[in-house]
C-alpha cells in the first residue's frame, strides 16, 4: 500500500500536493513517501515476529541517504552490493557490523575496507572469492566471516534478467558443491564461517518458488549448523509489488474485492508460508528485501511538453525519459500512470514517451487513459525502486530532483543536477 491519494482535485504525497511540488522543483522529479517506507518495513518486521530474524534491506534497490536514515531509525540491517553502499550506510548513520556484502566480484580494496570496519558478513559467491577473503584478512591480521550463496536451482518464474537462483545465472554456488566448499573453507585460518545464504530471484508475485527453495536449502543449513556452528540463514529478498494498478494498490477496499490470483503477495502471505519452515532450524533468519519496502513508495513526475498527432497514433511527449527510469526499456517493465490532475474521465488511447534518442524511450502504446494536455503532469507510480538508482547522463541530461515527504513537509533530498555538474569533471581534466 501507500501514502499516495487525490485530494481537492490534485494528487497529493501524504498531506503535500504533487503539483505544488512541481511548481517549486520542475520535473522529472522523484518524490518518496516516509511514511509508505517506514510502515511498509513495519509492517514486514511485524509479519516475521515469530522468527528470530533480521531485515537486511538491500540498498541497491534505493540508496538515498535519506531513505537509508529512515530505515537505521527502524533498526535494520543492509544488504549491501559494493563498497560505495556501505559508505552511504555509514554516512547516513548506520553500522557495519550490521551489513552483510554480497556480489559476485568484490575487489581487494572492498574486502580490505569492509574488514575493517566490521562488517558483520561477506557472502561469499565462489570458492575462488572465499580463498582470496582469506588472503586479504590475512594480510590485515584479521578473521573475515563468510557465507557461502547457495545456489538451488528453482526457477523464480520472473523476468530473465532478475532471475539469480537457477544453475545458469551467475550467482551462488551449485548446490551439490556447498558441503565440499563448506569443509576447505572450514580450514583457512582467517575465515569465520558465520551463516549460510540464497536468493533466488526479485519482483516474485508468487510464493511458491521462496518455499521451494527453503525446503531444498534449510536442511542443508541445519547440517552446516551442526558441523560448523553457523549462526544465521539469509533467504535474500524478492518479493514484487505492484506495477499496473499501482494507484489501486493503496486502497485496500479495491485489492480485497479482487480475485485472489490476481491480488499482490501481501507480507502476510509471505511470513505464513516461510516462518513454519524456518523457525525450529535455531538459526537468526535473515531477510533481504529491497523493493517491497520502497517501491510503491515513490513515483516520477513528467511534465508534458508536446503533443504529436499523427495517422494512426497520438503521442504525448514529456520530459522524463529512460535515463531517468530505466526499468521500461532495460526489464520490459511497466509503470503505472496517473495524472497529477485528478482525471475526469476524459480518456483517448495514447502513447506515452519521453525525449531520448532511443525507440525504447516509452511509458505505454496505445493505452487509453486520461487525455491529458500540454504544459500538465503525470505521475509514473511505482518508481521508488530501481528507478534514481539506475539513473544516468545518456543524452548529457542531468540527474532528476529527489524529494522525500513527510506528513506535511516536502524536503529536497538531492538536488537536481545541472548539466554545468555533468561538465565541471570533464573540464577539470582539460
Amino acid at each position: 500500500m501507500h501514502s499516495f491519494s487525490y485530494k481537492n482535485g490534485s494528487l497529493h504525497c501524504e498531506g503535500v500536493d504533487v503539483q505544488a511540488i512541481a511548481d517549486i522543483h520542475g520535473s522529472p522529479t522523484y518524490i518518496y513517501s516516509a511514511e509508505t517506507i517506514v510502515k511498509n518495513y513495519k509492517d514486514l518486521d511485524a509479519s516475521l515476529s515469530g522468527l528470530d530474524h533480521q531485515i537486511e534491506y538491500a540498498v541497491k534497490a534505493n540508496s538515498n541517504l535519506a531513505v537509508l536514515k529512515l530505515l537505521i531509525d527502524q533498526d535494520s540491517g543492509f544488504d549491501i552490493v559494493s563498497v560505495g553502499e556501505l559508505m552511504r550506510v555509514l554516512a547516513a548513520g548506520g553500522e557495519a557490523s550490521k551489513c552483510t556484502f554480497a556480489g559476485v566480484g568484490k575487489t581487494y580494496e572492498e574486502i580490505s575496507y569492509c574488514l575493517q570496519k566490521g562488517i558483520y558478513c561477506f557472502n561469499a559467491e565462489s570458492e575462488s572469492e572465499i580463498i582470496f577473503i582469506d588472503q586479504v584478512a590475512r594480510d590485515l591480521n584479521l578473521i573475515a566471516p563468510i557465507a557461502v550463496r547457495v545456489n538451488p536451482n528453482i526457477d523464480a518464474k520472473t523476468h530473465a534478467k532478475i532471475t539469480t537462483g537457477k544453475k545458469e545465472n551467475k550467482f551462488g554456488v551449485d548446490f551439490e558443491y556447498i558441503e565440499d566448499i563448506y569443509a576447505r573453507c572450514a580450514t583457512l585460518k582467517n575465515i569465520s564461517l558465520r551463516g549460510v545464504q540464497m536468493h533466488i530471484g526479485s519482483q516474485l508475485t508468487d510464493d511458491t518458488p521462496f518455499l521451494q527453495a527453503i525446503d531444498k536449502v534449510a536442511p542443508l543449513a541445519a547440517k552446516l549448523k551442526e558441523l560448523y556452528q553457523i549462526e544465521f540463514f539469509s533467504i535474500g529478498g524478492g518479493i514484487g509489488i505492484v506495477y499496473d494498478e499501482a494507484f489501486a494498490s493503496g486502497q485496500e477496499e479495491w485489492w480485497t474485492s479482487q480475485p485472489e490470483s490476481q491480488r499482490p503477495l501481501t507480507f502476510e502471505k509471505y511470513a505464513a508460508g516461510v516462518i513454519p519452515k524456518l523457525k525450529d532450524l535455531g538459526l537468526k533468519i535473515l531477510f533481504e528485501p529491497g523493493r517491497c519496502i520502497v517501491g510503491n513508495a515513490g513515483i516520477l513526475i513528467s511534465k508534458c511538453i508536446y503533443e504529436k498527432k499523427g495517422e494512426v497514433k497520438t503521442f504525448k511527449i514529456v520530459d522524463a525519459g529512460m535515463n531517468e527510469l530505466i526499468r521500461p526499456a532495460l526489464y520490459e517493465g511497466y509503470h503505472q500512470i496517473i495524472t497529477v490532475k485528478e482525471p475526469t474521465g476524459n480518456t483517448a488511447d495514447l502513447d506515452v514517451v519521453g525525449p531520448i534518442c532511443e525507440s525504447s524511450d516509452f511509458w505505454c502504446k496505445t493505452l487509453n487513459q486520461e487525455n491529458f494536455k500540454e504544459g500538465e503532469y503525470i505521475a509514473l507510480m511505482s518508481a521508488g525502486a530501481y528507478g534514481f538508482v539506475m539513473a544516468s547522463n545518456y543524452n548529457t541530461r542531468g540527474l532528476p530532483t529527489e524529494v522525500l515527504v513527510s506528513g506535511d513537509t516536502a524536503k529536497i533530498v538531492r538536488p537536481r543536477q545541472t548539466v554545468e555538474d555533468i561538465l565541471k569533471s570533464e573540464i577539470d581534466c582539460l
